[in-house]
């Protein structure tokens, strides 16, 4: 129930629908079980058409049946009952009008509040998805987490909100036709009660289980969706290793074991309902029987006409209880879904600004690494890390593959935070530093060429939304992207499709130059920037890095010669470790791994 009440709260404010509902459901109810009730009049009128005495006055307002009844014969009395007859049609289609339109009502504010539930969940999840840490991506299966932010959150939806409505409208629809039931005859009906713990025994056994089922379809659902995921983005690999199969066959697998899952959740949630069903037809034979002998035998204080409004109102007893049974049983795989989509809220940050986290709008001096060291798990990546970057210089990370060189990059935009150590700005830890501010002083290049499906102006602008198409077409003519971008059908309103794949290697990745140049930032961080390009593309590229780096500080993660070799400073890491520094000439003439690496011409990516 902890998990129920805590998804309602993002019902919130539940007040604004909840007032409205109750009362619109109040009325609905109470017209409805009149419509009911009020066969026993009609059928008065029906089988009694020669009675013309007044019946005596109710001692008060709230004896729905004598009251009614009274003003009947009141009307009849005159001697005419087809006037009668259409008095009491009159009143029935009254009730019935004025019942429906209630329910309208009742309905279309139970949807707004559903509505409103999916928005503030949907809306959290998401939220929080984005202020997560990027190992914590890592980790997780990226389909999972499209799972939940789509399917659970839907289920949580229609299961939790729905279940809602029914724990309130169908036990008071049920309390209605009682109180009904109990003013035509109160022996009956405590005799007809004797079913109802019966069913409930029987039902619960059934829906018995049903929530660790839910939860493993939904598991088995998150599956399919990372199959799919990676099946999409892996593609040219996936038939390039002819692995359609092996990949086919694992999607297969899953949907298999999903959909054995949900058959068998459907068998006990479908037969909740006939059982309910069964054992109401069985009650309303048992009371037929029992009750018919006692009209007929004139041991009931009952006519025969009260007789058959009484079968009428509690043969409709049955829905409000089947609902609640079908219910209960469904709500089950809204629990399950809404622990998977709490979950996912629940997710903390690792990177989070302190309490005090101070502003930090410019850069003027330096960046300095103390003695940093970073591990992965119990994997120490990084050792004792000590370095400066100097204002408006650039600085070359090199060194073999597995050395640390993204690593120690990630560390300057706190996309990770080191296990011990400091990292200054201006003198200013970064630790005490307003995490948004400080990304907003950099621009990020990185190997692979990010880019969204949408036109190539949006694209660029994506790190300036309110930029101008002058300011953009600036940065592209910076990052030589310009001339091929206007060569395109739309030019800067093209579309680029699913990660940019309607251009080359080259051209997404001065897209994604372009995209740093507008947003003009005085730290640059380019991690493997050219590395997946041909020759030709690489110097287009790299004349626009150069142009990119004009008076700014940059730190450079590079494998070519051509990129580094007019770097102001060159740190060469080896196992996480500062080896040597200096300028390119000097580590030339240094016997040291990086003139073994120069003469290798092997500097690899991290």
């Amino acid at each position: 129930m902890k998990t129920y009440f805590r998804l309602l709260s993002f019902a919130r404010p539940i007040g604004k629908y909840a007032i409205p509902y109750i009362i619109f459901t109040a009325l609905s109810v109470l017209f409805s079980t009149l419509n009911l009730a009020l066969l026993a009049p009609l059928l008065t009128v029906l089988f009694n058409p020669g009675t013309h005495a007044i019946l005596p006055k109710p001692a008060h307002f709230m004896d729905v049946f004598k009251t009614f009844n009274y003003y009947i014969s009141v009307i009849n009395a005159r001697g005419n009952t087809f006037v009668t007859l259409q008095y009491v049609c009159g009143v029935i289609i009254l009730s019935v009008v004025l019942g429906n339109v209630f329910r309208y009502l009742s309905e279309r504010t139970m949807e707004n509040l559903r509505i409103n539930t999916l928005l503030n969940l949907r809306r959290s999840v998401f939220n929080n998805v984005m202020d997560l840490h990027l190992g914590y991506f890592s980790n997780e299966r990226k389909g999972d987490i499209i799972s939940k932010i789509a399917s659970d959150v839907q289920v949580v939806q229609f299961s939790v909100t729905g279940t809602l409505q029914v724990i309130f409208k169908e036990p008071v629809t049920i309390i209605a036709y009682l109180v009904m039931l109990l003013m035509i005859s109160y022996k009956l009906t405590l005799f007809s009660m004797l079913v109802v713990p019966v069913a409930g025994l029987i039902i619960a056994r059934i829906v018995k289980n049903l929530k660790k089922q839910a939860s493993a379809s939904h598991q088995a659902y998150g599956n399919m969706i990372s199959y799919l995921d990676e099946a999409l983005n892996g593609m040219r690999i996936v038939k390039a290793f002819n692995a359609t199969n092996y990949t086919t066959q694992r999607f297969n697998d899953e949907n298999i074991r999903y959909s054995n899952i949900i058959r068998s959740m459907a068998r006990r949630q479908q037969l909740a309902s006939p059982v309910s069903e069964t054992m109401g037809v069985i009650m309303v034979a048992i009371i037929v029987l029992y009750g018919g002998y006692q009209v007929l035998s004139g041991t009931s204080t009952m006519t025969a006409a009260s007789f058959v409004a009484y079968i009428a109102l509690y043969s409709q007893i049955m829905r409000p209880a089947k609902a609640l049974s079908t219910s209960f049983s469904n709500i089950h795989s809204g629990i399950a879904a809404g622990e998977r989509v709490l979950a996912l809220i629940d997710e903390k940050p690792q990177i989070v600004d302190a309490p005090n986290a101070k502003p930090i709008s410019s850069f003027n001096d330096n960046i300095h690494f103390e003695n940093v060291a970073f591990a992965y798990g119990e994997k120490e990546v990084l050792h004792g890390i000590t370095l400066t970057i100097p204002k408006g210089k650039s600085v070359a990370l090199v060194g073999p593959s597995g050395g640390g060189k993204s690593t120690l990059m990630d560390l300057i935009p706190r996309f990770t935070v080191p296990k011990s150590g400091r990292i200054l700005l201006d003198g200013q830890d970064l630790e005490t530093l307003q995490t948004h501010q400080l990304r907003n002083l950099m621009g990020v290049v990185n190997q692979e060429s990010i880019l969204f499906n949408d036109t190539i102006f949006n694209n660029i602008a994506f790190a300036n939304p309110d930029a101008t198409i002058a300011e953009v077409e600036a940065a592209a003519r910076v990052a030589n992207a310009h001339n091929f971008i206007i060569a395109t059908e739309q030019g800067y309103q093209t579309n680029i499709g699913d990660k940019g794949t309607k251009l080359s290697g080259g051209q997404r990745q001065r897209i994604c130059i372009a995209r740093a140049v507008l947003r003009n930032p005085p730290i640059m961080l380019l991690d493997e920037a050219t590395s997946a390009l041909d020759t030709e593309s690489e110097k287009l590229v790299q004349e626009a890095l150069n142009n990119l780096m004009k008076n700014r500080t940059s730190l450079i993660i590079a494998h070519r010669l051509s990129t580094i070799q007019n770097a102001d400073l060159i740190i060469v890491l080896e196992q996480g470790q500062v080896v040597e520094q200096g300028t390119h000439q000097e580590l030339v003439e240094r016997p040291g791994l990086y003139r073994k690496l120069i003469e290798m011409q092997t500097f690899s990516p991290n």
